[in-house]
């Protein structure tokens, strides 16, 4: 099949304090110890979540569909570990990935409660996005926040995002159509797939 990947990409980044690697299907009970831990703290941010997002048996599923997404080139689920490799810290998805005359992909992330305001998704999004670029071939990252979220504002400024628009009831957010700060990051140095 045209851009069907045989192998589910094995990638494995490691930053000054953090481990970012693609998820797996054996990530279930962290991913769901993750949602659970951080529910109340990411509602704001996020889609209404049904209860299956905090429990591993939802995740084995939504890893079976995950690790398609990857195989076949369309999606990169990474999660960001402790340098032990035993919490998950946060998550970042490059998602809707097109190629052709795109090579284009969103982004989003979110960062657990504890451990926000210390630089750790600005380190691994470094990381994160240059596998994007360089390995994936990506000339166009778009992420877009909602305006009363400064801090993912702030960040995207930071990573090099350049603001590109305004997008009204853009995304549905925690029951609530919420209009969002539509950004985009560009690899100027890109050059096409081998």
């Amino acid at each position: 099949m045209f851009g069907y990947r045989s192998a589910s990409p094995k990638v494995r980044l490691t930053t000054d304090r953090l481990v970012v690697r693609l998820v797996h299907e054996r990530d279930a009970h962290r991913l769901a110890e993750y949602y659970a831990e951080n529910r109340a703290f990411l509602r704001p941010w996020e889609p209404v979540r049904d209860e299956t997002h905090c429990h591993p048996s939802g995740w084995q599923a939504r890893l079976g569909l995950i690790a398609d997404l990857q195989k076949q080139g369309n999606a990169y689920y990474f999660i960001l570990l402790d340098p032990d490799e035993r919490e998950i810290v946060g998550v970042a998805n490059f998602s809707n990935v097109l190629r052709g005359s795109f090579h284009a992909c969103f982004l989003g992330y979110s960062l657990g409660e504890k451990w926000q305001g210390q630089g750790l998704m600005f380190e691994a999004l470094q990381s994160a996005i240059r596998y994007m670029q360089r390995q994936q071939r990506m000339h166009r990252i778009m992420a877009n926040y909602m305006p009363h979220n400064q801090r993912s504002g702030d960040l995207l400024a930071r990573l090099g995002f350049e603001r590109e628009g305004y997008a009204k009831d853009y995304l549905l957010i925690n029951g609530k159509w919420q209009d969002h700060i539509l950004t985009a990051l560009t690899w100027h140095d890109w050059v096409p797939p081998r």
